[in-house]
């Protein structure tokens, strides 16, 4: 068991320079001037404190153990031992993408917990090449102070060639067929523009762009996830002849001679499912499949093909869903496979965030009106071609009838790719950021998601210039 020790008996100051390190399968460069504590069955680690901040920061390589061929179920371990362990009430990590690194596969949690009544981040970064796995750590209590460092040495780490496994290492492997039968090769993506039109998933799922939707393919279970159209805003009030509309828009011109159709008529629920499905005949092939159509609330319309029936139970587990049925998860995530990196020239461009609300007030004794309030905000990012940037945040707020609230915050500096799902700005409103980052597929174009690692949900993006 490998724990984090939060025991800090040394003084330091935030180094600027760096000392190049090999230690086990690692080589890295950890700050000048640190202390240095070394577990000689576990790990090496470096500490600083900066006495006048009350803050501190530690890096850590822990050495390589067996590993058990899937990157998840590693990384799972690996927190649980270096992290969780030592520090039970930590949060559930916010995960990265995958990344490559000297031929490892690598993948980041980030998490939250209190020390000395201070918020402190903890990231552990965990490596698999298919026989071993091996991860480093960081975490402080003042990540905005740290947060240059901690980046330096994550981009410094590289490994030993991975051990051989007759096979080159790959970002994930394809699995065995959800449903027992023969796999479809993941089709061509259409040229974008962009650097990346396919995503492999850990989970052996694929994503490719095409032009009408998201293919997504696993086995030989394929799924589109169709793209919106300007028919998804159409109100119609009966729930089954919701359902028909879209089969008859998204699935009926491509198909002929339906047979043992289903079609859920009711579902009982705030976002009720809609569900139908029914054995076809592809029209560019000439053979019968299975067409399943699925959406619930933001999921959009995700149509899922298999050779028949029970190849679709099989996989999701559902089967003749009634007006109370609810386990819907299955299906939902598949919605989550529009999901690409971001290159590193996908940026360049104006790319906006617009929110608005307003609120009505009525007095609850008599009904009568009594005002409003609306608030409204913007937040640009304007990158450049030359590895600079400008950030505008804007918002206003205020009450019907009075003058508004403006504030408005602007900042500009440089930005760099960190691997092929996050970024790094270097000033926005006061504070350097790394943010997780992807795209997600519209018809004839992206939308950029932005998640600050420090806090907070994905916000979208589109490009406006």
């Amino acid at each position: 068991m490998r724990k984090i020790l939060l025991l800090f008996l040394f003084a330091g100051w935030q180094s600027l320079s760096a000392q190049s390190l090999t230690y086990d399968v690692f080589t890295a460069n950890v700050p000048d001037g640190w202390t240095k504590a070394e577990n000689a069955n576990s790990n090496i680690n470096y500490t600083t404190i900066n006495q006048q901040k009350k803050a501190w920061c530690r890096v850590a390589l822990y050495k390589h153990t067996v590993g058990s061929g899937n990157l998840q179920n590693d990384f799972s371990k690996e927190w649980n031992d270096i992290v969780a362990t030592a520090q039970p009430g930590v949060s559930t990590p916010v995960m990265s993408e995958t990344l490559q690194v000297s031929g490892w596969s690598a993948i980041t949690g980030t998490g939250q917990f209190m020390f000395d009544n201070r918020n402190c981040t903890v990231l552990v970064r965990t490596f698999m090449d298919g026989q071993r796995c091996a991860s480093v750590m960081a975490m402080t209590n003042d990540p905005s102070l740290f947060d240059n460092t901690i980046q330096a040495f994550l981009g410094s780490v590289s490994l030993a060639a991975p051990a051989s496994t007759g096979q080159p290492a790959v970002e994930n492997t394809v699995q065995e067929p959800v449903s027992g039968g023969q796999q479809i090769q993941p089709p061509v993506p259409v040229a974008t523009g962009f650097q990346f039109n396919t995503t492999n998933f850990d989970d052996g799922w694929t994503s490719v762009v095409k032009e009408e939707w998201v293919e997504v393919v696993k086995g030989d279970v394929r799924v589109l996830l169709h793209y919106p159209r300007e028919e998804d805003k159409k109100y119609i009030s009966q729930h089954d002849e919701a359902t028909r509309f879209f089969w008859n828009l998204y699935v009926a011109p491509r198909y002929s001679n339906l047979r043992n159709f289903e079609l859920l008529n009711y579902n009982m629920s705030y976002e009720p499912g809609h569900f139908a499905g029914g054995l076809l005949t592809d029209n560019k092939t000439g053979k019968d499949v299975w067409v399943t159509l699925f959406s619930k609330g933001k999921s959009g319309w995700i149509e899922i093909l298999t050779k028949d029936k029970q190849s679709f139970v099989n996989a999701f587990g559902i089967n003749n869903p009634d007006t109370y049925f609810s386990d819907w998860d299955p299906l939902v995530k598949l919605a989550g496979y529009n999901k690409f990196s971001v290159g590193k020239n996908d940026l360049q461009g104006k790319w906006s965030n617009d929110f608005s609300a307003s609120n009505s007030y009525y007095n609850v004794y008599t009904g009568i009106y009594a005002g409003s309030s609306t608030y409204a905000s913007r937040s640009t990012f304007i990158f450049l071609g030359n590895g600079k940037y400008r950030h505008e945040a804007t918002s206003a707020s205020g009450y019907t009838g009075t003058l508004m609230n403006v504030q408005q915050a602007k900042s500009s500096g440089n930005y760099k790719h960190m691997g092929d799902w996050q970024i790094w700005c270097s000033d926005v409103e006061k504070k350097a950021r790394t943010y997780n980052a992807y795209f997600s597929c519209i018809k004839g174009g992206r939308i950029l998601w932005l998640q600050d690692t420090g806090y907070g949900s994905y916000t979208a993006y589109g490009k406006i210039e």
